[in-house]
């Protein structure tokens, strides 16, 4: 087995990424992607030119700067998150990029208010679009468009019962006609679906 292939190494890392960290560690915050994660968010990103993007819980913006690093100049992303002090610190990052907005909102009451947009990969990092409201967040996705999860491997953090949670989402992911999906037994746990044109069998 090539070690390359399992060792998988990050090629760079976003130029906001170590100082972001670093006041992420001293703010407690303890709920941020993996970095192999925000590798494979930047890379898909840049899959999606001038694209909509979604990204459901920010934290302090740690998953947040991988997908602005992989977003060409022509894309936007959306990101929410309902803690006022967390958010502050992705403000304070990346104040100076006009393709972010940052929104301080309880995901299911964003997600109701906002039934009718569409957005070409969305990234749901919180229980709002994943345990929660799922077919709402599916329903914002363009054909074509990227729905990606993780965590979906056993976790540390995980409280009792949530490994059946987690199970029944993937059972209830994998009965989507309009989802092409693959499960990914890497980094936490990655689940990667594809929207379905409405045209396609």
């Amino acid at each position: 087995m090539d070690p390359q292939m399992t060792t998988t190494p990050i090629q760079t890392l976003p130029d906001t990424y170590a100082l972001l960290l670093e006041k992420t560690s001293q703010s407690g915050f303890t709920m941020a992607s993996d970095p192999l994660t925000c590798s494979l968010l930047r890379t898909l990103a840049a899959s999606k030119p001038a694209g909509r993007f979604l990204e459901l819980g920010t934290g302090t913006g740690l998953s947040t700067a991988w997908i602005l690093d992989g977003m060409d100049q022509q894309s936007t992303l959306v990101s929410i998150d309902n803690d006022p002090a967390f958010l502050a610190l992705a403000k304070e990052t990346f104040a100076a990029d006009p393709r972010l907005c940052l929104q301080l909102a309880d995901g299911g009451d964003w997600i109701t208010a906002n039934a009718t947009e569409k957005f070409d990969y969305i990234f749901a990092d919180t229980w709002h679009g994943k345990y929660l409201l799922l077919d709402e967040v599916l329903e914002l996705l363009n054909d074509g468009g990227l729905y990606l999860i993780d965590d979906m491997l056993p976790q540390p953090n995980w409280p009792e019962g949530h490994a059946a949670k987690a199970r029944q989402l993937m059972d209830y992911l994998d009965t989507r006609t309009d989802l092409l999906l693959t499960r990914l037994n890497w980094a936490s746990g990655i689940i990667i679906a594809v929207k379905k044109s409405s045209g396609a069998d």
